[in-house]
């Protein structure tokens, strides 16, 4: 196996995972404003049970938001110990030429 693409395709999972983490990041802030402004909206017209029901309802969408941010962190560190496994190998080549 080829280490420089072992190394390479550790990185460009790296950068997938991180990309994924900011989107994730995106999503739950989006969520969280809309949110804030639902109660506002909702406490100026009135503050009965049922904005309370409508407040709630949006909550699935930052919990899918956080177990995305958490698979893509778990794809980084396994993309980080593939990289760091490649320059490991990398290391080992270079002692036995040497």
């Amino acid at each position: 196996m080829d280490v420089q693409s072992a190394f390479s395709a550790g990185m460009s999972g790296f950068r997938r995972a991180s990309e994924g983490i900011t989107e994730a990041t995106v999503n739950i802030n989006r969520e969280a404003g809309n949110q804030q402004r639902m109660r506002n909206q909702d406490a100026e017209m009135r503050a009965d049970a049922d904005d309370q029901q409508q407040v709630k309802s949006t909550t699935p969408s930052q919990t899918d938001s956080l177990v995305q941010m958490t698979q893509n962190k778990l794809q980084a560190e396994a993309n980080i110990k593939s990289v760091q496994t490649a320059d490991e190998m990398m290391g080992t080549l270079i002692d036995l030429k040497v």
